[in-house]
């Protein structure tokens, strides 16, 4: 299956189907069908592993067609899957985006407790954070994550994304962004760290 994905997207870059398209248009539907498939008890672990691998597999090929086009840095970000969620992928995607547009990322990666968030947050003087969740069960956990951010870190953003996150649930847990999409992170990004003219 991973094979099979990652050859379709080779198949779709070569037809010229732009990365972000890819991305924001057939990659992230499919998560969040699958997501929404395994918290309704339809999908199952190995089903979720394999979409997981598939996704990994597309994703590589974006990866590697996007790379190259980094531009200069202009400000770091913390990404983190939160405490209690093993699923990575959307983060990993905002990751390459980040970098891309020239961002710093430390990468904290999945099932990341809040204490490493504000501890990497602090010693880095990170000003914006994302955290992800993709099963509602771990919401709890990005609350508290946030929570604990505005203690330690007051003058940090947080931006939350997943495929359970709407703009209701950021809201009610406090975040000061949104990213439905990989892409608007970035867009986010670009309002609090301008490009230096």
């Amino acid at each position: 299956m991973a094979e099979k994905a990652a050859q379709e997207t080779k198949k779709a870059l070569a037809g010229g189907e732009a990365p972000l398209v890819i991305v924001n248009q057939e990659l992230v539907p499919a998560l969040n069908i699958v997501g929404k498939g395994f918290e309704a008890g339809t999908l199952f672990l190995p089903q979720l592993l394999m979409a997981a691998e598939a996704a990994k597999a597309a994703f590589e090929v974006i990866k590697q067609a996007m790379s190259g086009s980094a531009r200069k840095e202009r400000g770091s970000v913390i990404l983190a899957t939160v405490k209690g969620d093993i699923h990575d992928i959307g983060k990993n995607i905002v990751k390459v985006l980040m970098e891309n547009y020239g961002y710093k990322v430390y990468d904290l990666g999945r099932d990341v407790p809040a204490e490493k968030i504000v501890e990497t947050a602090l010693e880095h003087d990170v000003k914006l954070i994302g955290l992800s969740a993709l099963m509602t069960t771990t919401v709890v956990n990005m609350e508290e994550a946030i929570r604990l951010i505005r203690i330690k870190k007051p003058d940090a953003k947080v931006v939350v994304g997943g495929a359970v996150m709407t703009q209701e649930y950021a809201d009610a847990i406090g975040a000061d962004f949104y990213g439905k999409e990989a892409m608007d992170t970035v867009r986010y990004a670009d309002t609090l760290f301008p490009e230096e003219t």
